[in-house]
């Protein structure tokens, strides 16, 4: 694959006409988002044989907008050179080889929409926008040229290939004319006949009109453009120009003509399995390309995605092929927007294609048949999973609704990926295999759906019928809890799906029985645990591989652990602080079986915590446990971390992805950065191991790339520091530059139907231009996805855009400014007419307006009313005419009876009903005495008023309740939700009133109602303080949202909230409110890690009145004040980097004498310490307390507090005589130290603690042999060990001060090199010592060395201890042999990698020089390199080595002890430097030491150096 790792893309960008090109020999660029990525095509791509020849090579990045046109130059020796338009409305030049701009120009004012490099003219590049300005821009002389044709939208433009200054252009109206830019942009012909938007336009690639045989077209008239003689055009000869249309038809042009010479319509194309879908028509796109070497075929697209090659010899038939009509499937499946042709370096005539379905697709024009296909992706990458059945298929949910099945094991395609869309109609977040079985794939979306896909078979997937109310974050496969777990064997399935919603609840899916409902298991763990207060919220869920532990990590960073079959909560971690993102458990197949116990984490902090959970699962105490120390800390990250993956080839190997744009590979053991990777443009989401290439990962991000890389090729050993994470830059580059042309006309920027198709179908667009963006992070986060980041350098860009479009811009703000004036101007003058009418009084609206106004008719009329109405008064029998004449004359219901009476109201009412005056028609309707259908009509209409109700009761009680329930309805339509709650009140409906408030988050005004109406222990009291709570601690109001759980009486819950900012302040405040409430377990841990966080800020006075809040942290405050005396001494004496100023306690100060006997003044003192009970007490509250062992990574402020807790315990144990356990405590003091690498904190403790040496200890113990004589033994010889060094350098001159000794690096620089390093001083400062033999001084020196040798030299004796040099040995033998194993296998899965290249190129060049410095720096000496070992020769090592280690004593096993054979040698440097001062008898010793135990490599040649 070469050195670029493996990239699924972003999408090509739809709806424009030229955003893709190819050049000859094979490069191959598309524009996807706001970048151009470049693809190799042919021999040329390296492909691994038997793979289709293409590979992603790069990306030109630049943009800060959409880019919506890319070109090549097509000129022979400029074909690196390309051309790109953008949203952000700067034309580019770039370099492909260089990858980087040329040069730019922002001359456009408005959204460019074409762009083209003429093929006949070497620098020109010609391009157009939305209002139908063109500019043509010459490169090499940077000149420009503004053209305005027409006042119309441009969609496509292209150079005539046989003219320097033709240039065809089609608007979204279907026009399409031929300009001559020479003459200002002349129109030579315009071209009437399509009309749609015109999205192609082609020339025909031969000149003159020779080539086709047309005769004029039938329905065409003869036309003389612009009334011009064609003679006298420069095109006389002419030219064939081809033209796709929305119309649905390709039309060809003639140039000498100025006239269409053939119309082609495109065929209905019916597919297997139905008709054509309605909507297709609507949506089509129609591309041309006509190849150059066959100007009788033009290739199109058409409706559906199919390519046709139209035969244009018989213009009256109307002839086509379809591309790939023998293969079914092969086709693209939706609109295709570009076609370009590409001649490979061997001579191959292809074609590509981008189309709405996502896919890039190649042609071979000899055949017409897909050579291969590259997907890309629509959205962000969310999810990963590779199956544990199929190995090597990949699911990637993508947030264009879309999971992606990649078998990246396919020899013949290194893209063989299918897509699945069914029932998924969402973002897909989450993804996970079922363990076992073969294609069954769980899915969560955006939307809350938790789905089951089979992928063998083409059924649409199961939805389960309980959904989230949020986004899916997490899905996993787990053993049935009860209920499911209820049934027998057979009746419940082995493995159930656990999903993790947005709102913070874990729901349990039956496989077999998704349409049933999901269980909460929350309820499972609150009985279980018999749990009071409110659970967290969850926010990850996770189970150990064997199925019998589970982890939830939830919103305030706790991580519980829990037992099953039902979820016994047996241990609680408080690392994180803030929202836990992602868990990943140890796998169980390494070499250390016990290392499956150990569980990372990672939040929206940036760091990675590893806890080891082996002795909290194994020990089966009865009440949880709760952890505040990891086993492991991994910083590096600058962001929130969204992914971990254990690998599955190594032992303690995680890789993390994280919100900084990196992933990172670490050795959590050593807590040791390896590599990382900054391939990703973006924020990473999702990261996981090749479960076959141990070197190999993938990754995803919101860069809408999925990215395949090696962990070998990375150049970067740790994330980037110091520089702003991609979060702040995005929001700078996210800042909306000022374009107020936009706001004028917000349509003219898209056409209305693609912006319909733009919104129901590119995902794509949707999330990279608003916060559509992902559930899956915080609100913060949502605005930055709105633009995607982009490296420093375009800042320049970004900042010179506005300026140069200032001169367009005044105008129109200028004209704005006059409207608003007018606009302003009218609305100041409203109030004066309106003052001026109410003087005048205004008269009242009649209630009868037309019965008023038929009363004013004319005479006659009138009069007949009269006739009318005494005819209808006096007729004894009811007449049909009468009653004719009364209903036209509605207005004598006045003066008739009640029924014609009623329908004059009725008329009335209507008329203003009509004229929209609610208001008098419910009055009429009173005045008729229908209340209850006035209150009816206006509740339908929504036009109750508070007078209408008051008035209800007038109509009865039932109707009255009814009435002010209607207006309250109507009152919460129009959002007036306080008010509609008073009116529920008036009717005396408490509870709806309450529940209304609370529904709309009305919380406070909720409360204040029930605590006034309802009982104090009404439960729905409680529950509004805990919603309202809830609210408030995710907005981040922690204070207040402590006072609802305090008023609800859940006071647990109001401290943890409380601890939530974990600021010194709020853990005080919070553990103090714990005290008082009687939680004095919680109340500790917070007072403890408020101690710890002033602890950090080197606030001692602080720290100590933080852990006086609770008498159980006595025992720390002891380790504490011991941490602040010692901090002190190592500040004195300058040993400790101190960069801000400290606040001691008072008892620091002064005090002298021997530091133990300080320390034990100072606890008499300050705590009054002083009776041995109170001495036992604080021990066992310290007992209590284990910290884990350091490496060479631990930060120093954690080390002196580690090491101070052993230090404490041990000085209390000597206090009440223990000194088995003092000799103990101590020793593992001075293995922190040792262990750390830090000399010298290690021999400040020695001096401290040990000022007179150990004898004193000695005489404590005793001779007899007591079970603490072998930690004795080696913490004498640690002290001895510390002595001996500084005396060999004291021995060898002034050397360079260093402060820190770092022990592995000493292990690998030996001896030999160290004394080296320390005689390569400069000559000034050895001058005394070695070159000028002063006659006096050099007997005194070496006398006084001697004393004091003797005295160091008879105590090493002690060092030269047979039984641990022989222990040693064998562990180092058994650790050389595991190192050779593990480079057996990487060296043979190398060979096994680099097998299928072995027939094919060379290896690549940087792969042999790795290879080169990976043997050279194994193989230093040739004899180890001429000495290959045998697999067995090297197991038979092995065993004796462990059989040895087996038979010494375990005493003699349990307590470290110094390197035997490295103190042999500091002794056989200083007989070699001071030859008087080593005794004959020692050196012997030594030698002998060495000869028989250094048979390994680190020690071989030292044996060489000094017993030869």
């Amino acid at each position: 694959m070469g050195q670029e790792p493996r990239v699924l893309p972003p999408s090509p960008n739809w709806y424009c006409a030229r955003c893709s090109d190819a050049v000859p020999g094979g490069l191959f660029g598309f524009a996807a988002r706001t970048s151009v990525f470049l693809v190799r095509v042919g021999p040329g791509a390296d492909a691994i044989p038997g793979t289709p020849p293409f590979r992603v090579i790069g990306e030109l990045v630049g943009h800060t907008e959409r880019v919506s046109g890319f070109t090549f130059s097509h000129h022979p020796g400029q074909y690196n050179l390309c051309a790109t338009s953008s949203d952000d409305g700067t034309v580019k030049i770039w370099d492909v080889e260089t990858k980087t701009v040329v040069t730019e120009h922002a001359l456009h004012q408005h959204t460019i929409s074409a762009l083209h490099w003429s093929p006949r003219v070497k620098d020109l590049i010609v391009s157009g926008d939305e209002k139908g300005v063109v500019f043509c821009y010459w490169l090499n002389r940077n000149d420009s040229q503004h053209l305005f044709i027409e006042p119309r939208t441009i969609l496509c433009l292209t150079c005539s290939p046989h003219h320097e200054d033709l240039i065809a252009i089609g608007y979204k109206d279907g026009i399409v004319v031929i300009i001559d830019i020479s003459k200002k942009g002349e129109v030579i012909h315009r071209l009437r006949g399509h009309d749609d938007e015109i999205h192609s336009i082609a020339w025909c690639p031969l000149p003159g009109e020779d080539c086709l045989s047309i005769n004029q077209e039938e329905n065409s008239e003869p036309e003389i453009p612009n009334g011009k003689v064609i003679a006298q055009t420069p095109v006389a000869k002419g030219c064939y120009l081809a033209t796709g249309s929305k119309d649905q038809t390709i039309r060809i042009w003639s140039c000498s003509r100025g006239r269409g010479v053939m119309m082609l319509k495109l065929p209905s194309l019916k597919r297997r399995g139905g008709g054509i879908d309605p909507t297709v028509k609507e949506r089509l796109w129609l591309t041309l390309h006509w190849p150059k070497d066959q100007p009788t075929q033009l290739v199109s697209s058409c409706f559906g995605g199919e390519l046709l090659l139209w035969d244009l010899t018989q213009s009256w038939r109307r002839k086509y092929t379809l591309f790939s009509a023998s293969s079914e499937g092969q086709n693209h499946s939706r609109i295709v927007f570009n076609l370009c042709p590409l001649q490979t370096e061997d001579d191959k005539q292809l074609l590509l294609s981008t189309s709405m379905d996502r896919d890039v697709k190649c042609w071979d024009m000899a055949t017409l048949e897909c050579c291969w296909t590259l997907p890309s992706l629509g959205g962000f990458a969310y999810s990963l999973a590779f199956s544990p059945v199929d190995t090597g298929c990949l699911a990637i949910g993508v947030g264009d609704g879309m999971i992606r099945i990649w078998n990246t094991l396919s020899i013949k395609n290194n893209y063989d990926v299918k897509n699945f869309w069914q029932g998924v109609k969402s973002k897909v977040t989450a993804l996970c295999w079922h363990p076992t079985k073969e294609g069954c794939l769980a899915f969560g979306t955006d939307d809350g759906k938790v789905g089951l896909y089979d992928t063998y078979s083409s059924k649409p997937p199961q939805i389960s019928s309980t959904y989230h109310k949020k986004t899916v974050y997490t899905l996993a496969w787990g053993p049935p809890v009860p209920p499911t777990a209820l049934g027998g064997e057979g009746d419940r399935p082995s493995l159930t799906l656990y999903s993790c919603g947005g709102e913070g609840i874990v729901l349990q899916h039956n496989p077999w029985k998704l349409s049933g409902e999901a269980f909460d298991i929350n309820k499972l763990i609150r009985d279980t645990n018999s749990i009071t207060y409110k659970l967290p919220v969850h926010t990850e869920i996770s189970w150990k591989a064997d199925g019998k532990i589970m982890a939830l990590g939830n919103e305030d960073g706790s991580i519980e652990i829990f037992r099953v079959p039902n979820l016994k909560l047996i241990c609680t971690i408080q690392q994180h602080h803030k929202l836990v993102n992602t868990i990943s458990w140890h796998h169980e197949h390494g070499s250390q079986p016990e290392l499956s116990y150990l569980m990372a984490s990672g939040s929206n902090n940036a760091v990675i915590y590893v806890h080891n959970l082996q002795t909290v699962i194994e020990s089966n105490s009865e009440s949880p446990v709760t952890i505040t120390e990891p086993y492991r800390t991994l910083s590096g990250h600058t962001a929130k971390i969204t992914s971990l993956a254990w690998s599955p080839h190594h032992d303690g190997r995680l890789v993390s992805a994280s919100y900084d744009g990196t992933a990172q590979v670490w050795d959590t053991l050593q807590e040791e950065p390896l590599c990382n990777f900054r391939g990703h443009r973006g924020r990473l989401f999702c990261v996981v191991w090749s479960p076959l290439d141990p070197d190999c990962i993938y990754s995803g991000a919101d860069d809408f790339c999925v990215y395949k890389w090696l962990t070998s090729m990375q150049e970067h050993s740790r994330p980037p520091q110091g520089k702003k994470s991609i979060e702040l830059e995005k929001k700078r580059l996210s800042q909306p530059k000022p374009k107020p042309k936009k706001k004028k006309k917000p349509t003219s920027r898209v056409p209305i139907k693609q912006e319909l198709c733009d919104r129901n179908e590119d995902e794509g667009v949707k999330e990279s231009s608003g916060p559509v963006e992902n559930g899956v992070s915080d609100q913060e986060t949502e605005e930055e996805a709105r633009e995607p980041e982009l490296p420093c350098a375009v800042t320049s860009a970004v900042s010179k855009e506005p300026i140069s479009c200032t001169p367009v811009s005044v105008g129109f703000e200028k004209s704005k400014v006059t409207i608003n004036n007018k606009v302003t101007l009218l609305k100041k003058e409203l109030p004066k007419e309106k003052s001026e009418a109410l003087m005048k009084k205004r008269k009242a609206r009649s209630i009868l307006p037309l019965s008023t106004s038929l009363d004013h008719r004319s005479k006659e009329e009138i009069h007949q009313d009269c006739l009318v109405l005494a005819t209808a008064k006096h007729s004894k029998e009811p007449n049909e005419d009468v009653s004719a004449d009364l209903e036209e004359r509605f207005h004598l219901g006045l003066f008739t009876d009640r029924a014609t009476l009623y329908r004059m109201i009725e008329v009335e009412g209507k008329g203003h009903l009509e004229n929209g005056h609610p208001e008098l028609f419910h009055q009429l309707m009173l005045w008729k005495g229908d209340l209850k259908g006035v209150l009816r009509t206006a509740a339908e209409r929504g036009e109750l008023t508070d007078n209408l109700v008051a008035m209800a009761p007038v109509a009865g009680y039932h109707v009255w309740v009814w009435a002010v329930e209607a207006f309250a309805k109507q009152l919460c339509f129009q959002d007036q939700y306080v008010k509609a709650a008073s009116h529920l009140l008036s009717i005396h409906k408490v509870y709806e009133a309450v529940e209304l408030l609370k529904s709309n988050h009305f919380y406070r005004e909720a409360i204040a109602v029930a605590k006034a109406r309802l009982r104090p222990e009404d439960p729905i009291l409680k529950d509004l303080y805990l919603s309202w709570g809830a609210v408030l601690e995710k907005d981040g109001h922690y204070a207040l949202a402590a006072k609802c759980y305090l008023g609800a009486t859940s006071a647990y819950d109001a401290a943890k909230v409380l601890s939530k900012k974990g600021d010194a302040t709020s853990l005080r405040t919070a553990a103090e409110l714990a005290s008082i409430v009687g939680e004095n377990e919680l109340s500790a841990s917070l007072a403890l890690r408020c101690a710890q966080e002033l602890l950090l800020a080197r606030n001692w006075v602080g720290a100590q009145e933080a852990l006086h809040l609770h008498e159980s942290l006595k025992g720390q405050r002891l380790v504490f004040c011991l941490l602040e005396l010692l901090s002190k001494h190592l500040e004195e004496k300058q040993l400790l980097e101190v960069k801000s100023s400290s606040s001691y306690n008072a008892w620091t100060a002064g005090g002298e004498g021997p530091f133990v006997e300080r320390v034990t003044a100072v606890w008499k003192t300050a705590f009054s310490l002083d009776s041995p009970e109170q001495y036992q007490a604080a021990v066992r509250q310290l007992q209590s307390v284990k910290y884990p062992s350091a490496t060479s990574n631990t930060p120093s402020k954690q080390l002196l507090l580690h090491l101070c807790h052993d230090l404490t315990l041990a000085v209390l144990s000597q206090q009440v005589a223990s000194w088995d356990t003092a000799v103990e405590e101590l020793l593992r003091a001075v293995m922190r130290s040792y262990d750390s690498g830090n000399f010298t904190i290690m021999q400040e403790v020695h001096s401290a603690f040990l000022p007179e040496g150990c004898d004193h200890l000695r005489d404590k113990l005793g001779d007899h042999q007591s079970p603490t004589t072998p930690a004795f033994k080696s913490l004498e010889a640690f002290f001895i060990y510390g002595r001996l060094y500084e005396f060999w350098w004291s021995l060898s001159g002034p050397c360079p001060e260093s402060s820190i000794w770092v022990r592995a690096a000493h292990r690998r620089m030996t001896s030999v090199e160290q004394s080296q390093q320390l005689n390569n001083v400069s000559p000034e400062e050895t001058e005394p010592k070695a070159s000028q033999p002063e006659p006096s001084r050099p007997p005194e020196l070496d006398v006084r060395l001697t004393e004091e040798g003797e005295q160091i030299l008879r105590a090493c004796k002690e060092l030269f201890s047979e039984e641990h040099a022989s222990l040693q040995n064998s562990q180092r033998t058994v650790a050389e042999v595991q190192e050779t194993l593990a480079d057996m296998i990487r060296q043979h899965q190398k060979r096994q990698l680099c097998k299928p290249t072995a027939d094919g190129p060379a290896k690549n060049e940087p792969e042999q020089e790795a290879e080169q410095s990976l043997s050279g720096s194994q193989h230093q000496c040739k004899e180890e390199k001429s000495e290959p070992v045998s697999l067995p020769e090297l197991t038979k090592r092995l065993t004796e080595a462990n059989e040895r280690i087996a038979k010494f004593p375990e005493s003699i096993k349990t307590w470290p002890f110094p390197d035997v054979l490295e103190c042999c040698l500091i002794l056989l440097h200083i007989k070699s430097q001071h030859p008087g001062c080593v005794t004959h008898e020692m050196q012997q010793q030594a030698q002998e030491l060495l000869q028989k135990y250094s048979n390994t490599k680190v020690y071989k040649r030292h044996c060489q150096t000094f017993c030869t």
